[in-house]
């Protein structure tokens, strides 16, 4: 269903589940790389900007296996389709500054950012009904 109650049919139908998935493996992958590093560091250096960012996070101990545990958990819910707008909102500010680190700090993988942000917003936008709540300007606990 859309957004105005009508049945999607044919490709529309199932591109929310293919961005899913699809964005769901990516975090997978890149989480679990957090922890069981399997995936090859480049030949080149980092640039100065990024290895003070990486020093700074990895120095304090927490950051980086919490960065890899919410991609991981996130990608996870992502690929078995539950808790998926929770999953999204976790996403959201790891997105934010992973295309921040790629603009200021590490260009070459600007595109792939971009392509994950792209993600981000269609899959934000296609489960955007279950966000209203959280863009209501006065509410009332409980």
């Amino acid at each position: 269903m859309n957004a105005n109650g009508e049945t999607k049919r044919g490709f529309g139908a199932i591109a929310p589940h293919i961005v899913r998935l699809f964005y769901g493996l990516g975090f997978t992958v890149f989480g679990l790389n957090g922890f069981l590093d399997f995936i090859p560091r480049p030949d080149t250096p980092m640039p100065a900007p990024a290895m003070a960012l990486f020093t700074g996070l990895m120095g304090s101990g927490y950051m980086m296996p919490l960065i890899a545990g919410t991609q991981l958990v996130s990608g996870v819910l992502l690929l078995i389709n539950r808790f998926v707008p929770l999953a999204l909102a976790f996403l959201a500010p790891m997105i934010v500054n992973i295309v921040a680190f790629h603009v200021f700090a590490a260009p070459e993988g600007t595109i792939i950012a971009l392509f994950f942000a792209a993600m981000e917003v269609y899959l934000a936008w296609c489960y955007r009904r279950v966000y209203y709540p959280m863009l209501a300007a006065v509410v009332r606990p409980g």
